[in-house]
């Protein structure tokens, strides 16, 4: 029996102190693994891992205007490549899907979502 199965939808949803779901829970919804986790890898990788690429490639875009589909090739190519090998990284995903989990324990736990969170700290 895997994860999905051990629990009625019902129950691992509305459980918790904010009825969220069990902030405990570590088992992944195919949303979850296919689209979320994802996007934390793909903005991770332009923030932290392809920096310069993606400097470069936004330069090139602001400069070329409407050419910068044929002018800025080689920067896209260069950018492609540098995300592609971060979202290839058996490491990387795991510190991505560990960063997620997180991040949804702390909602399941106290029921405010992360961007909250962080207009509250700023103010």
């Amino acid at each position: 029996m895997s994860a999905f199965e051990e629990k009625p939808a019902a129950g691992r949803y509305t459980s918790g102190p904010k009825q969220l779901g069990d902030p405990d829970d570590k088992s992944l919804r195919k949303v979850e693994l296919e689209v979320l986790i994802p996007k934390v890898m793909r903005d991770r990788a332009k923030t932290e891992k392809c920096v310069p690429e993606v400097s470069d490639f936004e330069q090139c875009c602001k400069d070329k205007g409407l050419l910068m589909v044929f002018s800025c090739r080689k920067e896209n190519e260069k950018l492609k490549n540098c995300l592609t090998k971060w979202y290839q990284d058996e490491t990387f995903k795991s510190e991505c899907r560990q960063i997620y989990l997180d991040e949804r324990t702390e909602f399941r736990r106290t029921g405010v979502m992360k961007k909250h969170r962080n207009l509250a700290e700023k103010q």
